[in-house]
């Protein structure tokens, strides 16, 4: 069975607009600050002890989504209930962000639109017929591969974009091979997203398709 979180994507490797690609950065600011970005940074406690952020910063929004998520936990755990509206809220959220890391991260050149919208790349999520509550109650720890898969995937995105974004700007194409490996860890990265965020309860498969 396909998993329930499904990422399109409309490859673009030649092309390549090179002046919105050298800004790229720059003009993702608007959409970071709502939906964050995707890597991982080491944060210093109140105590000076190291602790590690996986996943980046969620944004305005995706702070929200992730709070909801805790409400959600409860309620799921308790009734076996997603309430709609907090559902709706997060896939919003998700949509979005799916479209600003693949502007982000060179997957498309077209600027994204601010909310929901036609573009390249697109999210869809089924609804679960019913709520596995034993899953949901252990969500992060059995989440716990995942993000440490992702920790070095996401790391060497943001070094295969780098070296992308270089040829680029120098050729107009985007090589093949590193648009299919950056295509296949958003894909990676938003299933686990979905799963945590409690929108889905499959398990996410350890694999780039």
């Amino acid at each position: 069975m396909p998993y329930p979180v499904v990422v399109t994507i409309e490859p673009q490797y030649r092309g390549r607009d090179r002046l919105t690609v050298a800004l790229r950065l720059l003009l993702a600011i608007p959409h970071m600050i709502f939906v964050g970005f995707v890597g991982f940074s080491v944060a210093s406690s109140t105590r000076n002890r190291d602790a590690l952020s996986l996943g980046g910063e969620a944004g305005l929004l995706g702070s929200v989504a992730w709070l909801l998520a805790i409400v959600s936990w409860f309620t799921i755990v308790i009734s076996g209930v997603h309430i709609n509206v907090v559902r709706r809220y997060t896939r919003f959220y998700l949509r979005w962000r799916v479209r600003a890391l693949a502007y982000m991260m060179l997957l498309a050149d077209r600027y994204p639109p601010f909310g929901d919208g036609d573009y390249p790349t697109a999210l869809t999520i089924a609804d679960p017929p019913s709520r596995d509550r034993l899953s949901v109650g252990f969500r992060i720890l059995l989440a716990i591969p995942h993000f440490v898969a992702l920790f070095f995937l996401v790391f060497a995105w943001w070094v295969t974009s780098f070296v992308s974004w270089v040829l680029i700007l120098i050729t107009g194409d985007y090589p093949q091979g590193l648009y299919d490996f950056g295509a296949a860890v958003l894909r990676w990265v938003v299933r686990v997203e979905a799963y945590v965020l409690l929108m889905v309860d499959e398990y996410p498969p350890f694999s780039f398709e």
